[in-house]
């Protein structure tokens, strides 16, 4: 009876210790553009490794469904964490209340143009004057197309731009019915569409476009001004988990397969391919931040390129001091 009495102080403290460690985790919302997209996987590996609790952090993922809805959900006060484009940026040039704190990817590699299986098209060359298909006017599938122009010489006018929406079903149906002769989109689309002998990829995004900010985290001005030390665990989670992928293809294309709807085989091109592409700390090389910038102007999104440090930082990455 005296053992057990003396084990009741202990077993209080260590569930008090427990209660308090429950207490301590931060609850933070992060609004994904595009759950299925490669260059997001990151929260669900840091997720499923645990990286987020380990910092403190109860993570609540958000499928928002592309940019504008993201944003909208920022400005509503609705998520904490957005996971976006680079192209995203004229929204808070415009007003919306948040700011990039990390990158995510520095190249577009998780693109690519896609034709029919057995198209007569065989180069970049063979494009000029043709129908391309693109998620939207004055997108980033918009922007990749130009850059093909740009880097054959011809004017921007050189395409006729046909929209179809972000998902693959349209696009592909696009294709099939020539409506388009060409489509930008992600590049696994065409090494599955090549496994069915339905279409191929012509060219991924690398061999006409060089550095380039592609997607950022952002985060709220309010979580930045009320909880900096949550900004930063969600950073330190989030590069634990990319430097986890780099070193893990198996489990990370087990992650990215149950997020998609590719085979293993698809996947795991698409790992060799973009995975490169990941910044590994988050900083935002100037390059690739230029880059963003003139597209801005390039797509009518602006009437100037924007001082991008007003709406860029690093000083919650995990390599800088606070």
């Amino acid at each position: 009876m005296k053992a057990s009495l003396r084990s009741i102080p202990l077993a209080l403290a260590l569930a008090a210790s427990l209660v308090g460690s429950a207490q301590a985790a931060t609850t933070i919302r992060v609004g994904n553009s595009s759950s299925g997209a490669f260059n997001f996987i990151p929260l669900n590996v840091g997720l499923k490794q645990g990286f987020f609790t380990k910092n403190g952090l109860d993570v609540q993922e958000i499928d928002l469904g592309g940019s504008s809805k993201l944003h909208q959900a920022m400005v509503a006060g609705g998520i904490d964490f957005g996971l976006g484009s680079g192209t995203d940026i004229p929204f808070l040039v415009k007003g919306a209340p948040e700011t990039g704190v990390g990158a995510i990817a520095l190249t577009a590699a998780l693109f690519g143009i896609t034709v029919l299986y057995d198209s007569p098209i065989h180069s970049l060359a063979d494009l000029k004057g043709k129908r391309i298909g693109i998620s939207t006017v004055g997108s980033l599938t918009q922007w990749l197309a130009l850059q093909v122009a740009r880097k054959e010489g011809w004017p921007p006018d050189t395409f006729t731009f046909i929209t179809d929406g972000s998902t693959s079903a349209p696009q592909l149906a696009a294709l099939e019915t020539k409506e388009i002769d060409a489509q930008v989109s992600g590049a696994a689309l065409g090494w599955n569409l090549e496994e069915q002998k339905k279409g191929r990829l012509l060219a991924p995004a690398s061999e006409f476009v060089g550095p380039f900010l592609m997607n950022v985290i952002f985060a709220s001005n309010a979580i930045i001004e009320k909880e900096p030390d949550a900004v930063r665990a969600f950073l330190k989670g989030w590069y634990e988990a990319v430097n986890f992928m780099a070193t893990h293809k198996d489990a990370t294309v087990t992650v990215e397969h149950e997020t998609d709807n590719y085979s293993l085989s698809v996947d795991a091109k698409q790992y060799d391919a973009v995975m490169p592409s990941l910044s590994r700390d988050g900083t935002f090389p100037p390059d690739a931040v230029e880059a963003v910038s003139r597209s801005f102007v390039e797509l009518k999104l602006l009437p100037s390129e924007p001082d991008m440090s007003k709406y860029l930082t690093p000083r919650f990455l995990p390599s800088v001091k606070p």
